[in-house]
């Protein structure tokens, strides 16, 4: 059975973006092998940290986990603030990480880039408390998109780095999760790029069906075709991807067949669109509310969670201690 770790930070709520790129596969995973599973609420101090906000978004995406059907009786289920082996971790970690090799990484460059007044060590470091996360359970395998790869890359680095400056074989070198076909990236209501919280134009598993079917109308399309089986333009493109998502084939080849013809009504795609995403979408938001309103229950599963990523942990990092020639007297 592999060990399995993957993390998301708590900077708002999940879209639909993520539940099709991962969550429906986490359900799967988490039966399959040993799941640790945690909010990352380090990593959203590196940007613009706020204290109002920080714990309601670590309660929203928590809910919203355990909605969408993460079983905190087979995984753990835990908060990274709670195991304080990780930035143990993370400080050891950081004395064989290299400063140029950090500032070379894309997610800094695109950092520093977009928040050039906030250039702080936590931004530099990002990779190594990653790998932190990563390593302080021995993790076999990660889940993790493109825009992760290089991270993951620089934390069987620092695995392979820590095992030959002490001559052990201790740290695995972590693949990226092997999922039964393609991931799945769903793309964005704006026509570019994929869904996701920092461009607005998402779907989210919390939405009412009113506002479902107002953000799908308002999607970006174009004048509809003028001559059979011409390109989509990309809002257009998108909107037939995410049919193919949420609705199924048949329904997607009843909407390609109208494009190439050119009877296509775009706002007949959008409600049909909509109505979809709403069956897949309502009864994860009726849990994530009832969820929500148990706090005995959420307090139960934080605490769980944390004992059993905290009896991992633990022993990672004193075995690493003693590795290193940290020694009780």
């Amino acid at each position: 059975m592999n060990t399995v770790v993957s993390g998301i930070r708590s900077t708002g709520n999940l879209h639909l973006g993520n539940y099709f790129g991962a969550l429906r596969n986490f359900i799967t995973m988490q039966r399959q092998n040993r799941c640790f599973f945690f909010i990352a609420d380090y990593h959203s101090l590196t940007t613009h940290p706020d204290p109002s906000s920080l714990h309601g978004n670590v309660r929203n995406v928590l809910t919203e986990y355990l909605g969408a059907g993460l079983d905190p009786e087979v995984s753990s289920i835990y908060i990274q603030s709670d195991v304080p082996e990780v930035t143990e971790l993370y400080l050891l970690l950081n004395m064989h990480a290299y400063i140029g090799e950090l500032q070379r990484t894309a997610s800094f460059k695109d950092k520093i880039r977009k928040h050039s007044e906030n250039v702080n060590a936590g931004l530099l470091t990002y990779p190594v408390l990653m790998a932190a996360d990563i390593l302080i359970h021995r993790a076999d395998c990660v889940p993790v998109g493109k825009d992760q790869e290089q991270h993951l890359e620089m934390t069987r680095k620092f695995a392979r780095r820590f095992n030959t400056i002490y001559g052990v074989d201790f740290f695995p070198e972590s693949q990226p999760y092997k999922f039964d076909g393609d991931l799945i990236k769903v793309p964005g209501l704006d026509g570019n790029g994929k869904m996701g919280k920092s461009e607005g134009n998402g779907i989210y598993l919390v939405d009412s069906d009113k506002d479902i079917r107002k953000k799908v109308m308002k999607a970006l399309t174009d004048g509809g075709p003028t001559e059979p089986c011409m390109p989509m333009c990309d809002g257009v493109k998108n909107l037939f991807e995410m049919l193919r998502i949420v609705s199924g084939q048949e329904t997607y080849d009843h909407f390609l067949a109208a494009y190439n013809d050119c009877t296509i009504r775009y706002g007949d795609l959008k409600k049909q669109l909509a109505e979809d995403m709403i069956k897949v979408i309502a009864p994860i938001r009726e849990r994530i509310l009832e969820i929500q309103s148990d706090d005995a229950y959420l307090r139960g599963v934080v605490k769980r969670g944390a004992e059993k990523a905290r009896e991992s942990a633990s022993q990672t990092v004193r075995m690493v201690r003693e590795i290193m020639g940290f020694k009780p007297f």
